[in-house]
């Protein structure tokens, strides 16, 4: 029995080691670590931000306007209910009219946060 938890001692300490390697790697070469390589590779075109070829404009200190999280809210909220609503159509017969009952409950629930939405203005693009 006690050989079966060594099993997961070493997996633990591996998992460990492997954390701090990649700490102590990153330290290492980073530009403030133990190389301290900040002075040999400094460069403009290095520090610049990569945005698609697509030069950057201005701070990205911007504020966002709330709408932009409201509508990833909503997208993630009705993206998970297609994940649910997909195995219960693959057993649909199986499941039966109280399935039926339930994943009709759970829709209308879903509209009801939607309707919600729609009614304090969460889905207006100004």
């Amino acid at each position: 029995m006690l050989e079966q938890y060594g099993y997961v001692l070493v997996f633990l300490l591996a998992g460990f080691v492997f954390i701090l390697g990649a700490f102590l790697t990153g330290w290492v070469f980073s530009p403030n670590g133990l190389l301290g390589l900040k002075h040999k590779y400094r460069m403009e075109i290095q520090e610049d931000t990569y945005e698609c070829g697509v030069d950057s404009i201005g701070s990205a200190w911007i504020r966002f306007n709330v709408n932009f999280y409201l509508y990833a809210l909503l997208f993630v909220l009705f993206d998970i209910e297609t994940v649910f609503l997909y195995p219960w159509a693959v057993s649909f017969r199986a499941l039966g009219w109280p399935g039926f009952i339930e994943v009709i409950v759970f829709v209308l629930v879903l509209m009801g946060g939607l309707a919600y939405a729609w009614r304090k203005g969460a889905l207006k693009w100004e």
